[in-house]
């Protein structure tokens, strides 16, 4: 049975019930929210759904908290907030209903839990300090959301239930957005490793269009591979591939004698027509045609072959 109701509890609220109620809202979106600490609601029934708010975790009965003694672990022994429950009951079919193919589901869901999920269970439970984000603490997503909560001596009756309203607004854009870019980081490695099929032994992958490719070139092996072309919304792109995922060291450097140069000065140090700009971080480049660009890459394979011979 559906649920009539969305339970969660009254007075200030943070990011976890919130990121819950983003969760719960797109599954059933005919379910009202109510947020209270009255026995008559946060007591489990057939027509509701709690959370963050009832001192008990059981999922038969659809109830959600993370504060009683003996709350829920994870199986590495890390707390769970009501955020990180919901996750794990509904967060698979949050994904369907957002359009996910149905191959990419568990993979997108584990992803979300690490990186998204996780950090906020750990915050809302204490086990992990903003602070250990130095100067940026008060730019965390849990800090920000929180912001948005009335300030102390707000005394319209209901700031609290419309500052929640409002907030849940913003933490489902930042939901859907992390989803979507999960989704497409996904569709980008199928494209990405078509491309390096079709390249073989060359050292240039060319790809349709600007998109992620270093996972999927890491994940593939494809460690020949020097440097990327890919056409731009009115000319074409030629970048370097990085190292590793932290840091800017590139597998090949573009041409010293290319850096920082433009227009007719890039086309008489490259000898290219067409070659319109180069980075002085010799890390991008940038042509008017596919041809122009690829003799670039080209021209920068065989100086970076010779460097390392």
């Amino acid at each position: 049975m559906n649920p009539y109701f969305l339970v969660t509890h009254s007075g200030g609220f943070h990011a976890d019930e919130l990121l819950s109620s983003v969760i719960l809202t797109r599954l059933f979106p005919q379910a009202r929210i109510v947020r209270s600490r009255s026995p008559e609601w946060i007591t489990p029934g057939a027509d509701r759904i709690i959370y963050d708010v009832g001192g008990k975790y059981d999922a038969a009965e659809r109830i959600f908290d993370h504060h009683q003694r003996g709350a829920p672990l994870r199986d590495d022994g890390q707390p769970f907030s009501s955020f990180g429950l919901i996750w794990k009951h509904f967060g698979r079919d949050y994904l369907a209903a957002y359009g996910l193919p149905a191959s990419d589901i568990e993979l997108v869901h584990a992803s979300f839990d690490t990186k998204f999920v996780l950090p906020v269970d750990l915050v809302d439970n204490g086990a992990l300090s903003p602070a250990v984000a130095g100067p940026l603490a008060g730019l965390t997503l849990p800090a920000l959301l929180e912001t948005l909560k009335p300030v102390f001596d707000e005394t319209d009756p209901e700031a609290e239930d419309r500052s929640f309203r409002d907030a849940l607004a913003i933490a489902r854009h930042f939901v859907e957005a992390r989803i979507g870019q999960s989704a497409a980081k996904l569709r980008a490695e199928a494209l990405v490793h078509q491309a390096i099929v079709k390249t073989g032994e060359g050292r240039v992958l060319e790809l349709p269009m600007g998109m992620p490719f270093r996972p999927a070139i890491m994940k593939a092996g494809a460690d020949h591979l020097l440097f990327v072309v890919h056409p731009r919304e009115k000319d074409w792109c030629l970048t370097g591939i990085r190292r590793a995922e932290e840091g800017f060291e590139l597998r090949a450097d573009l041409p010293a004698a290319w850096a920082g140069l433009t227009g007719g000065d890039l086309e008489a140090a490259c000898g290219v027509e067409g070659a319109t700009f180069c980075h002085n971080g010799r890390f991008i480049a940038a042509a008017k045609t596919r041809e122009a660009a690829l003799t670039m890459a080209e021209l920068a394979v065989r100086e970076a072959r010779e460097a390392a011979e």
